[in-house]
């Protein structure tokens, strides 16, 4: 019986679904496409048992951490200083990678990990000859902050030494994720762009009933919904403002909705009769796919979404504390893949007014924007299928050294058992 491939995928999981979903689909096309792949998930995001995994996919959950407003990160459960917790990731990590045994190990965004957490892994897979890849979403962030984030961590000198292979997964046509860093040749050379991550339907997930009895609606969705706040309640008071809007609205919260601000947003939707919620569902998909249209926050997972399901869509970016949707928006903006609107500031009652009206306004000519599918991008949606074929060629490289090696020390075992 052939030797069984492994696969081990890192996410450090610090806030949101994005980096968890991103993990779990790429595991998914893995074992789909090939029989004899294992995919193991390192996490630490507190809600992966909340979904469904194939076979032959499955996932350490390692002690949770969140991203204090400070920007520093403290224990999410245990109570422990963010140093100790940190120690024990990294322990959990290393030794589950050792016991695992990887022919890949794909590092998602963070090339170092929470606060250098992989980087004792990286080196002890890098003697034992596993491919090590760092998977980067199509935008990290401005390279304005990127850079000296970056520099500071001293990623680049790990790039160089460490990592095999980087890979994108988007498209250069719509942004280089690291354009103006000063990367050195020799870490370019290792770039590879896979085109963005298609999604489909869930293959025999339960479906809840449509929304408005597969009538037209907006969905608005702001992936976890830790962040989104602000969004819904733009698209809320558009609701209020204006009773005549022509397709009614379904709101997915995300699990991560502050609590008091999820029970005022319900509150006030359960006074108008053309918006529903829900809180949470681990099949989005089919939310998406029969929604007539979409506003959201333009996070990676979501935008990947409107493309697969050819979605028209408002995308409404976050600025803080990472650029990354912004740039996302603008970008694909400019190609017509999307709109992106951006509220102005508040500061008095006629230009809340004025707020409200241009999300109304958005919300009416979305049913009439084009949809992505009348732009040409070859190779958008094929980022899946390449990675598969990236993992098949690490796999086959590191299988044929193997050989080679053991047929080396064969000879040489040999040689040194003859006479004189």
């Amino acid at each position: 019986m052939p030797a069984s491939r492994r696969v081990l995928i890192y996410s450090h999981d610090t806030f949101g679904l994005g980096h968890l979903r991103r993990c779990r689909e790429i595991a998914h096309a893995l074992v789909r496409a090939d029989p004899m792949i294992s995919v193991l998930i390192l996490s630490g995001s507190p809600i992966i048992g909340s979904f469904d995994f194939a076979e032959r996919v499955d996932f350490v959950r390692i002690p949770g951490v969140v991203k204090l407003q400070n920007g520093e990160y403290t224990s999410l459960k245990l109570p422990m200083a963010i140093d100790e917790t940190v120690a024990l990731r990294a322990a959990i990590i290393e030794r589950t990678a050792a016991a695992f045994g990887p022919d890949v190990f794909i590092v998602d965004k963070e090339p170092h990990g929470l606060r250098g957490e992989v980087l004792d892994t990286l080196h002890m897979l890098k003697s034992r000859g596993t491919t090590l890849a760092l998977g980067l979403r199509d935008i990290v962030d401005d390279p304005q902050l990127l850079g000296p984030e970056w520099n500071g961590k001293g990623v680049v000198p790990t790039l160089e030494s460490l990592y095999d292979e980087i890979w994108v997964y988007g498209l250069p046509q719509i942004v280089d994720p690291l354009d103006g860093l000063g990367l050195p040749a020799s870490v370019r050379r290792k770039m590879v762009y896979t085109g963005y991550l298609r999604r489909g339907l869930p293959h025999g997930a339960v479906q809840g009933p449509p929304p408005y009895g597969g009538k037209p609606f907006i969905l608005v969705t702001a992936g976890g919904g830790g962040d989104g706040a602000a969004m819904f309640d733009w698209v809320l008071r558009a609701y209020e403002s204006d009773r005549g809007l022509p397709l009614p609205a379904f709101f997915m919260f995300g699990p991560f909705l502050d609590l008091e601000l999820q029970a005022g947003f319900n509150e006030r939707i359960s006074r108008l009769d053309n918006v529903e919620s829900i809180i949470f569902d681990s099949h989005p998909e089919w939310l998406l796919a029969a929604a007539a249209g979409i506003i959201a926050m333009g996070g990676y997972n979501t935008f990947c979404e409107i493309l697969s399901f050819d979605k028209r869509a408002v995308l409404v970016p976050r600025t803080k504390p990472r650029r990354e949707q912004f740039i996302r928006a603008a970008r694909t903006q400019a190609l017509g893949l999307v709109r992106m609107l951006v509220p102005e500031p508040m500061i008095a009652e006629d230009e809340m007014t004025a707020d409200w009206r241009s999300m109304a306004t958005a919300l009416r000519h979305l049913p009439q924007q084009p949809r992505p599918s009348e732009v040409v991008l070859p190779g958008l949606l094929d980022g899946l299928g390449n990675v598969n074929r990236l993992v098949a060629l690490a796999i086959g490289r590191r299988r044929a050294r193997g050989v080679r090696l053991a047929r080396r020390n064969g000879a040489d075992t040999a040689r040194g058992g003859q006479g004189p």
